[in-house]
Formats: C-alpha cells, structure tokens, sequence
C-alpha cells in the first residue's frame, strides 16, 4: 500500500491548505498541514482501515471471533479460550473501533463530500462507496451485538443517549440501503480511487450485493420468505464471481502491518496454535490445506485443547509462514464465502445459479485456489468428501468453516446459522454455553445506561449466550 494512507491524507491536507492560500491570502495564521475539514476520501481511508484492521485482529483484546469459533487455541494465557470476555474489555473495544473509528469518519466524509468540487457522476460514486462501506460495517456490528443504537446514533446535537434498534428492524433498512445505493451508482464514471476497489464502481457494486447475500442467508430460519427473494435478487443482481472481486484491504508491511503479523510475529506473543478441533477434523478429511497452514511436530500436525492451559508452544503446529506476512490482506468478503453462501441458497431450495452440490464443489474448489492448491489436489478431495444432501446443513458447514479459517467473523456466520461443526463449550468456560453474541460496551451502561438496560432485557439479558434474532437452532 505504499504508506497509502498516510501519503493520501499528507497531499490532500496540503493541497488545502494551497488553495486556501491562493483563494485569501489573510488566512496566515491557518495551518496547512492540518486543515479543519478533511477530505472524504482520506476519511474513507482511515475508516476503511480500522474497520479491515479490527475486524480481522486476532488479538485477545478485540473481537476473540477465531475463539468463538474455536479454530485457534492458546498455550500460556487460556483466559480467552474460556471465555472470559471482562479482564480486556473486549466488547468495549471493539464497538469503540467500529462506531467511533469508523463508521464515524464515514459520517463525516458523507457530510464534508458537499462541499467538494467534483462531477455529478464521480459525486454519486463517491457517496456510493461511503455508504456502502457504511452498510458493511452496520451489518458487522449488528451479527455481533443484536440490537445497537442505531437510528439515533451519530446525532451528538440532538440526542447524546441513543435508543438500541431493533436488530431484524436494522436488517430490513440495510437491504433497503443497498437496493437504493446500488441503482444510484455509475459504473463508467472515473477519477478517484479507493483503497480495495480502486474506484471500480462495477466491484463496489457486486459487494453490496454479497453483503445482501450474507444478510438474506442469515434471515432464512427466521423468515424464509424475505430471505427468498433477498438472497435470489442479490444474486440476480450479481455478486462476487471471482477472487479479484473479493473485498481485500492491503497494507503496505511498513507504516501500515497486517494485523495477524502484528500478532502472530510484530508481537512476539509465542501463544496462539491451530486447536486440536482444526487439527483432527482436517486430519479426518485428509485436507491438503493443512500442509499450507500448519507447521508439523515430529512429523505430525499437534493441535492445542482448546480452553486449556497446553504445553508449551513449541510442542503444537503452529500457524505457518503463510499468515505470517506483513503485507497479507484482510480477506473480509472472499469469493470462497459467497459461493457457499449460494451453496446454501440452493440447498435451502432458492434459485442461486446452480446445485447445491456444484456450487458447494466450487466453494471448496475456490477455497482450495485461494491457499495454493494445485486444481487436481483440489478435485480429488471433493470427490472424497462431496456434498451430502441428506445432512446439508454438515456438509456446507463444515467446509465453510475450514475454507473460512482465520476469517474470524464469516466462520462464526456459519458456525452459528448451520451449528457445524459441533462446538463444545470447554470445562473451564466463563459462560454457559459457547458465545453467540458480543455482550454490549462496558461503557454503554455509564453513558446510555436507560437504553442498553431496555435493550438487555428486550433480547433476553445481556450476555454472550444469548442468541441473536436470525439464529434460531
């Protein structure tokens, strides 16, 4: 990325401050280098960082998604692994990075985009890509917490203690947002870039419409009739159809790292091993991405007990060289993921372009590509484990469930809507069960206290275990 960010805010502040010289020349006490309005676009940068940056941390003070879905294990520090989601304020942490750090800054680029000199056509695209990066960040904070302030929210000079909306309330207006965004957007329009897309306005279009694929699947145990024809629209729409259609944000392995090389190796916290369930349930289906992923022990793959205090470190596999790069992207939104989304679409009987068995082949075929296996390697282990109709639900679930390995959030999607692989909550959990929800802020209850309290009770009480409106089973 080349110090993108920091290189786009630099020129752009300084390009403001050039032509305010020129346009008064009395300004002089005005700073050029920090200018009182920052342009969109370098709002956008910084919000599109935070958001890809926290929501694909791996660290144990942020999201913990890798725990919940129980792929990772941990050696000297368990407390994670069990649960205990009060020593490092995760859930302050990271509704702070997602409303205050991001969708924040896209609020304000929303509103600073006004006064900015552009065409019509690049204007529309502009507000376009904010708003859809806008809905994907709702949509993350929404599969995490349940109900969350909302229609309120961001409005500082008229209400400081938002209500929590409803989350299927907040579903149905991120649909409606992106059937209207999507019709504004003009594809042939150029003349600005952004950091995943690069301004291509047709990429940016087909992930609001994955991204209503994800919300439409979530919908079908609780409302199959809306999920119909939102998962098929969207399809008809188009969504991601290809690896370099998938939503990536990269960084540049000097100012800017990928967070899991900040963890795994910037950190030097020598704690994090693929768990014994990663390890044995690959171990089962003789997956060749195992010998990308995974380093051997004595010649064979060692996975930690997950919820336990394990050996120490050099006694597991441990995650391989291949997520070990600084500059390796966040794959938030893979190709790999929206086959098997529409793998499940046909399975649950909705028109997705296909069976459900030849668009679960292509899922796993996609996954296999994506992490450097050979396409013949790839076909003999889908006819090795192919698509089981009777129990779909296992088949599609656990597959997702490896192909989204080290995809925190889309893995506990799946983990939750199709309840495979079964996830046991461990002997020395904090909580009663594994976590199906984010508790709420910490600091909601010294700053909103009415509001999350009426929100608590509303869902049933505010903790982990308390399943979101969508997961039914």
């Amino acid at each position: 990325m080349k110090n993108i960010i920091k290189i786009s805010l630099i020129s752009a502040c300084i390009g403001v401050g050039l032509s305010s010289c020129q346009s008064d020349l009395t300004s002089l006490n005005d700073d050029p280098k920090h200018p009182s309005i920052l342009p969109s676009e370098n709002l956008l940068a910084t919000a599109m960082y935070q958001s890809s940056y926290y929501m694909d941390n791996p660290s144990v003070n942020f999201n913990n998604y890798r725990f919940f879905t129980q792929q990772w294990a941990e050696t000297q520090y368990p407390d994670e692994t069990q649960y205990n989601l009060v020593t490092r304020n995760q859930p302050r942490n990271h509704f702070n990075r997602m409303y205050v750090y991001s969708i924040n800054n896209l609020k304000q680029a929303k509103m600073n985009l006004v006064n900015e000199v552009e065409t019509d056509d690049i204007r529309t695209n502009k507000l376009a890509t904010l708003e859809i990066e806008e809905i994907f960040i709702w949509e993350n904070i929404v599969d995490t917490y349940g109900d969350v302030p909302y229609s309120e929210a961001f409005k500082p000079d008229e209400i400081l203690t938002p209500k929590y909306d409803d989350a299927k309330t907040i579903y149905l207006d991120l649909i409606k947002r992106i059937d209207a965004v999507t019709a504004t957007i003009k594809p042939a329009a150029t003349g600005y870039s952004d950091l995943v897309y690069g301004g291509n306005m047709t990429k940016w279009k087909k992930f609001a419409n994955s991204i209503k694929l994800r919300l439409g699947i979530n919908l079908a145990d609780v409302d199959p009739a809306l999920s119909k024809t939102t998962v098929e629209s969207a399809i008809a729409a188009g969504v991601i159809s290809s690896d370099s259609e998938a939503y990536k944000f990269s960084y540049d392995g000097n100012t800017f790292s990928s967070p899991v090389y900040d963890n795994l190796v910037a950190s030097g916290r020598n704690d994090f091993i693929p768990s014994q369930l990663t390890i044995n349930t690959m171990s089962s289906l003789s997956d060749p991405r195992m010998d990308v992923w995974f380093t051997k022990v004595g010649g064979v793959y060692k996975g930690g007990v997950f919820g336990e205090l394990n050996d120490p470190y050099t006694n597991f596999s441990q995650l391989s060289s291949y997520f070990r790069g600084a500059t390796t992207a966040s794959n938030l939104l893979s190709y790999a993921e929206v086959a098997f989304l529409k793998a499940e679409a046909a399975a649950r009987g909705y028109s997705a372009g296909g069976t459900a068995a030849d668009l679960y082949a292509i899922a796993v075929k996609e996954s296999m590509r994506e992490n450097g296996v050979n396409s013949t390697i790839a076909d003999t282990y889908v006819l090795a484990n192919p698509y089981n109709p009777v129990n779909w639900k296992q088949s599609i679930g656990v597959q997702a469930w490896i192909a989204m390995f080290n995809k925190g959030f889309a893995s506990w999607n799946f983990t939750r809507r199709l309840d495979n692989p079964t996830l046991v909550n461990p002997p020395k959990s904090n909580l009663s069960s594994v976590p199906y929800r984010m508790p709420y802020s910490d600091q909601e209850y010294v700053l909103n206290g009415a509001n999350v309290s009426a929100a608590a009770n509303k869902i049933g009480g505010d903790k982990a275990t308390t399943k979101l409106f969508w997961d039914k089973f």
